[in-house]
């Protein structure tokens, strides 16, 4: 079988010699509840608690359902959304990164010292953009050459850009003027350029894992690595490009936060990692590589951008907004869990 023309989505292992599918055992009429609940896909269980969500937030509160919000819903989701991208990526071929918290602060501090030290737009830009790509590629390197854990390479990466951010900062906001175009100007629709941006990337990477050969790729690393490296595929390359991917959209995440806030600062994406991973899972994607899609990844966003606006509007303790969000990862992975062992049953 040729793990080329796999469609994404499609179970290697239920697969005959000749590349049909199998038809497998009879299901028992007792079993067949749990066979049909294991073949639910994610975005459809998705957009049903996201229409409730949005129910119940515009009966509690007279503020919720209008233009304005929903905008504001967009900026907030914008920023966990474009790093889920990559995110998504990433877990579909069994890895994650968990640095990128980290590398979008030290993007904004980097940003901020450069641009307030009179240098060129355009310089502070590259050099932002450069540093978000350096820590990717970085993490490339440390877990395709060296060989390590990515948990652990991240873990590590994680640490080491946050730091890096406060010694670069001192640990005090570096403020700054004339940068407001991505993040606050509204070109269309009064929709800020930060909310077309993520639009855009979210286009850009469903085209990528329905309609690419590379897309193609990440399913069947993340399914059977072995497999792929039988077929021809290129696995660490695959890989490292994703993490590069990864850098990327965190510079580019960083310079949005930077021109939204007007700022740099070393707790300017705290929880970003969490928030990301929680997107990623919940819209569908295993921990265990090979499943998982952009449109389940985009509702899972915009789940949690709702929670957390209706939990500002109903005045609750924002610190129930960490809650929801470590609740939220907590069931998604226990779904990942459950639907694995219905499927192997």
């Amino acid at each position: 079988m040729n793990i080329r023309n796999v469609e994404p989505g499609v179970d290697v292992s239920q697969t005959g010699p000749s590349g049909v599918a199998s038809t497998g055992p009879t299901v028992l009429p007792g079993g067949r509840a749990r066979s049909v609940a294991a073949r639910v896909p994610e975005s459809a269980a998705l957009l049903v608690v996201l229409a409730a969500l949005v129910i119940f937030f515009t009966i509690k509160s007279p503020y919720f359902f209008n233009t304005s919000n929903f905008t504001n819903i967009l900026i907030a989701s914008s920023v966990v959304g474009l790093v889920a991208c990559p995110g998504t990526m990433l877990l579909i071929s069994g890895q994650f990164d968990l640095s990128v918290g980290g590398n979008v602060a030290l993007v904004t501090c980097v940003f901020a010292e450069s641009y307030t030290h009179h240098n060129p737009l355009a310089i502070s830009l590259v050099v932002a953009l450069g540093t978000g790509l350096g820590v990717g590629i970085l993490n490339g390197f440390l877990v395709t050459v060296i060989g390590i854990n990515p948990l652990i390479t991240t873990i590590g990466t994680m640490e080491m850009t946050y730091a890096l951010a406060y010694i670069l900062t001192g640990g005090v906001a570096v403020g700054f003027n004339g940068f407001t175009t991505l993040g606050i100007s509204r070109p269309f629709l009064q929709i800020p350029w930060m909310v077309w941006v993520f639009l855009a990337v979210v286009a850009l990477t469903m085209f990528t894992l329905r309609r690419t050969t590379y897309g193609r790729w990440l399913y069947a690393i993340g399914a059977n690595r072995a497999a792929a490296r039988l077929a021809g595929i290129r696995s660490l390359r695959v890989i490292f490009f994703t993490f590069c991917l990864s850098g990327l959209a965190c510079g580019l995440t960083g310079l949005l936060l930077a021109s939204q806030t007007g700022e740099g600062s070393a707790t300017a994406a705290t929880g970003l990692e969490f928030s990301v991973i929680t997107a990623v899972v919940l819209g569908g994607a295993s921990l265990a590589g090979g499943r998982g899609t952009m449109l389940g990844t985009l509702l899972a966003v915009l789940v949690i951008g709702v929670v957390n606006d209706g939990i500002v509007l109903l005045s609750i303790n924002s610190f129930w907004q960490e809650f929801v969000t470590g609740a939220l990862l907590i069931i998604a992975v226990g779904i990942d869990q459950l639907r694995l062992r219905l499927k192997a049953e």
